[in-house]
């Protein structure tokens, strides 16, 4: 167990993804301060209810461990920074803000997955490709269908999540999965249905609502 600074946002970080920030609110400068002090590492839970700025929000208590990776302070102390999501976090308990949020956590590694993962990933990679490609003739901002994904399975099933075009609370119960194939098998079922509503959108008559 680890105290880490902790940064709940409005969305869900998964290991190897990429978080580019904008930092503005005082105590959370103080946060990339002390992590340059320090660790340069920091915790990233959804927030389910509330705001990011000001306080008050309601926060999960499964999360990922961030590292920044680049920095530019900017001239009136904002800083702009890109992380890369690390390792999965659960949140033992929250400690008081000091001046940001602080939690006793451990780290939630995945248990060690089958010998099949690679077939299993196969087909759910293949079914990401395609709604991808669906999000994006129906006018989606996504990323392209055929952005490569990592070598190592378990690192890809991650990066699958991160590129599926769901939201974040989906996202993070995927992330809270007990393990990568649970994971891999959840994410076909919401993408079967995300590429079934998008399919239907774009079957549908002239004039129709825009998604989202």
């Amino acid at each position: 167990m680890a105290v880490l600074p902790m940064f709940p946002l409005g969305t869900t970080l998964v290991p190897g993804a990429v978080l580019p920030l904008h930092v503005f609110e005082e105590r959370y400068r103080q946060l990339v301060r002390d992590c340059l002090a320090d660790v340069p590492e920091f915790g990233v839970v959804l927030i389910e209810r509330g705001s990011e700025v000001g306080g008050g929000e309601v926060r999960t208590d499964v999360g990922t461990a961030a590292r920044i990776v680049e920095l530019a302070e900017l001239p009136d102390g904002r800083f702009a920074l890109t992380a890369v999501g690390v390792r999965r976090i659960r949140v033992v308990a929250w400690l008081p803000d000091d001046p940001y949020p602080l939690a006793d956590v451990d780290d939630w590694p995945d248990p060690e997955p089958g010998p099949g993962l690679a077939g299993v990933l196969e087909p759910v990679v293949a079914t990401l490709r395609r709604t991808l490609a669906l999000a994006a003739e129906a006018g989606l901002e996504t990323a392209p269908a055929t952005t490569e994904l990592a070598d190592d399975p378990v690192l890809a099933a991650h990066q699958a999540v991160a590129l599926a075009p769901i939201g974040p609370l989906d996202r993070h119960q995927l992330l809270q999965a007990p393990d990568v194939e649970a994971r891999l098998a959840a994410l076909a079922e919401v993408l079967e249905g995300t590429a079934t509503v998008l399919s239907a959108r774009l079957a549908g008559p002239p004039g129709a609502p825009p998604l989202g």
